[in-house]
C-alpha cells in the first residue's frame, strides 16, 4: 500500500536510491585507495611494471580488487532488501555477484536487485497460508532456498546475456566518441551534476559514470567530478564578488563552500538552491556544464570515481592543471551569472 501511495515511478527511485546510497562508501573508499595507488605510480600494482611497489599492490588489492568487486553486489542487494527486507537480501547479493561474473555489470546488477525483491516478495506472498509449524522456516530455509535459487537461474538463462550486450554496446559507444562529441557528453553529465546536487538527475549521472570508470572508461566520471565540484566553488566564488548581495551570516561559508568543492561535495550549494532555486540551479549547470565539457576536450582523465582534488592530482596529473582550469572558468560562469540574477539583499529584505 505505500508503494502504491509512491507511486510507480517514486517506488523504483526509492529502491534504487537504497542500493547507491550503501553502495557508495565503497566506491569512496575504494576510489581513494586507488588514487594513492596512482599518485604512487601509474603501474604501481603491477608487479610486471618498473612502477611496481609492494605497498601500492596491497592498496590495489584492497581497493581495486575488494571494495569495488563489491560494488554491484552490495546494489543489487540493497536494492532487494529495500523491496522485500531482509528476505531479500540474499538473493540480491548472489543475482549481482552473477551479473559481475556474467558481464553485464551494473545494468545487470540493478536487474537482478529488482529481480530478487519482488520474487522474494512473490515467494512470501505464496507461504502466507502455510502451516503455522513452518513459520520459523520461512526465513532461514524457505525465502532463502528458493529467492536465491530463481534469482539465480534467471539471471544465468534470461538476464545476463542481454544485460552484457547493452552494457558491452554502451561502452562501445562511448569508447568511440571523440571530438565534439565526447565533449557534448562531458556537458551533459556536467550540468547533470548540477540540476538537484544530490538528488536523481545527479545520482543518475554519477551511477553511470560509475559504471563506465568500472568497465574502463574515464571519461564520464571526469565530467562528473568536474561538474560536481563546480556548484559549492561557484557559490563561494558569487559571494566574493558580488559581497553586497550576500548577509554576513552566508558570507561565514565561503570557506566552507571552498573545501566542499575541493573535495566533490556538490551539496555544499544545496542551502543556496533551496532558497532560491530559479537563479540558483540553471546558474550553477551553466557553469558545470562547461566544466565537464572543456574537461574531457582537454584530455582530463581523472581515473577513481570520488575525492575531489586528491584524485585529480593522484590519478591525472599531466592534465591535473587543464582540468582545474576547466573547475575555475565553469565556476566563474557560474558565479558571475547567479550574481548578476541574483537580488540584492536589501530588495529581499524589504520584499519579506
Amino acid at each position: 500500500s505505500k508503494e502504491e501511495k509512491l507511486g510507480i515511478g517514486k517506488t523504483i527511485y526509492k529502491h534504487l536510491m537504497n542500493g547507491v546510497s550503501n553502495m557508495l562508501p565503497l566506491v569512496i573508499a575504494g576510489g581513494i585507495l586507488m588514487a594513492i595507488v596512482f599518485m604512487i605510480g601509474p603501474n604501481a600494482f603491477d608487479p610486471k611494471s618498473s612502477d611496481y611497489h609492494p605497498f601500492a599492490a596491497t592498496l590495489w588489492e584492497i581497493g581495486n580488487k575488494s571494495a569495488f568487486a563489491l560494488i554491484v553486489p552490495i546494489l543489487a542487494g540493497y536494492i532487494a532488501r529495500s523491496i522485500a527486507d531482509k528476505p531479500g537480501f540474499a538473493a540480491g547479493l548472489v543475482g549481482g555477484m552473477l551479473a559481475v561474473t556474467g558481464g553485464s555489470g551494473f545494468i545487470g546488477g540493478i536487474i537482478a536487485g529488482f529481480l530478487a525483491g519482488y520474487l522474494t516478495q512473490g515467494i512470501k506472498a505464496l507461504t502466507k497460508n502455510f502451516p503455522p509449524m513452518l513459520e520459523g522456516l520461512k526465513p532461514t530455509l524457505i525465502y532463502p532456498i528458493f529467492s536465491v535459487l530463481i534469482t539465480g537461474l534467471l539471471m544465468i538463462y534470461v538476464f545476463n546475456t542481454p544485460a552484457a550486450w547493452l552494457n558491452e554496446a554502451l561502452q562501445n559507444v562511448l569508447n568511440g566518441l571523440s571530438g565534439s562529441n565526447i565533449v557534448i557528453l562531458g556537458i551533459v553529465i556536467g550540468a547533470m551534476m548540477a540540476i538537484d546536487m544530490g538528488g536523481p538527475f545527479n545520482k543518475a549521472a554519477y551511477v553511470f559514470s560509475t559504471a563506465a570508470l568500472t568497465a574502463g572508461n574515464a571519461a564520464p566520471i571526469t565530467a562528473a567530478m568536474v561538474g560536481g565540484m563546480v556548484p559549492p566553488i561557484a557559490i563561494a566564488f558569487a559571494m566574493i564578488i558580488f559581497k553586497r548581495k550576500f548577509t554576513r551570516a552566508q558570507r561565514g561559508s565561503i570557506i566552507p563552500n571552498f573545501v566542499m568543492g575541493a573535495s566533490f561535495i556538490t551539496e555544499g550549494a544545496i542551502p543556496f538552491a533551496a532558497a532560491d532555486p530559479l537563479r540558483v540551479i540553471p546558474s550553477m549547470m551553466f557553469g558545470s556544464g562547461i566544466a565537464g565539457g572543456l574537461a574531457l576536450l582537454f584530455g582530463s582523465r581523472i581515473q577513481a570515481p570520488h575525492g575531489g582534488l586528491v584524485v585529480i592530482f593522484g590519478t591525472d596529473i599531466s592534465h591535473a592543471l587543464f582540468t582545474i582550469i576547466a573547475i575555475l572558468i565553469g565556476a566563474l560562469v557560474s558565479a558571475v551569472l547567479y550574481g548578476m540574477l541574483k537580488k540584492n539583499t536589501e530588495t529581499v529584505q524589504a520584499t519579506k
